[in-house]
Order: structure tokens, then sequence, then C-alpha cells
């Protein structure tokens, strides 16, 4: 029997090459994905790297309706990373993308492999941001006002 599909959020990052169309082009790939559907892309952000080196990020969030599991679905997404050149040469080191589970569904997730939801979401106005973009009843204004110190910038369409 099929599973019911879970919507879940994830989060999009790039700061090296053409970083706004890795991040253009992981949206459509998202699409692709089996027994996935893409429902909702938010705009992009600059950022400066946070507790990372290199160019500044380019990060946006989707959300996607899936049949996947969640470990399938971070298969699904470490496999796009690496069909976009990514290396992890060192923690943080600069990437042609990066692909995060944010949330799946209401799952609390504790594995050795996944954490979810992410445990720096609340910290960072990268991913709180965009995911306000596509998810405004999850983003309260308190976790906002949180991250307001930190430099984001909107990309204009």
């Amino acid at each position: 029997m099929p599973r019911e599909p879970v919507t879940a959020f994830v989060a999009l990052g790039a700061n090296l090459g053409d970083a706004q169309q890795a991040v253009r082009g992981a949206f459509h790939a998202l699409a692709q994905l089996p027994q996935t559907q893409l429902t909702g892309q938010s705009f992009l952000y600059r950022t400066a790297p946070h507790e990372a080196q290199g160019p500044d990020f380019i990060n946006a969030v989707a959300r996607i309706e899936t049949r996947l599991t969640a470990p399938q679905l971070l298969d699904a997404l470490q496999a796009l990373e690496l069909q976009a050149g990514r290396e992890r040469p060192y923690v943080n080191a600069p990437r042609t993308l990066d692909l995060d589970v944010l949330l799946y569904g209401d799952a609390h997730i504790d594995s050795r492999r996944l954490t979810v939801p992410h445990p720096r979401l609340w910290e960072r106005a990268f991913v709180l941001h965009p995911l306000a973009d596509v998810a405004r009843d999850r983003v309260t204004a308190q976790a906002l006002a949180k991250v307001h110190g930190q430099v984001i910038e909107r990309l204009p369409d």
C-alpha cells in the first residue's frame, strides 16, 4: 500500500560557481524526484557565509510533498549534491550545492545520519526568511526577531 504524502521543507544553498543557477536548478531537480512534487519555492537570498568560508551564499527553501521516507529523501538530496559536484573536504567547506531536510511533516528524527527538525533551523536567518516565504505559519515573528541582526538580502525575481 502506498505511503501517504508528507509535506517536507528542504533548504537549498550554494556559494561556488554560479550559485544562483545551482539553486534554481536544484528546485527543478527536486521536482523530478520520484514520488515527490515541488509545491512551493521561496525567493532567493544572499548571505555572507555563516560559520563557513568562501563567497556569499545563495539560499532558498523548497516545500515538497513526498512519499519518500525521510532517509530516502536524504539519500536523494545527497545524490543531487554529488551530481552538482559537491565535495566535503572539511566541515562547512564552500559548496556547489547544499541540500538539508529542515522539516519532514511533524516528525522528530534523531539518528546518526539525520536530525529533524534541523538542529540549527531556528538560529539562521538564511533558513527562516525563505522558510517563511513557503510556510508563513511555521515561522513566528519571535523566531524572525531572534535572527534580526543577521544580514540577509532578498534577490529580485
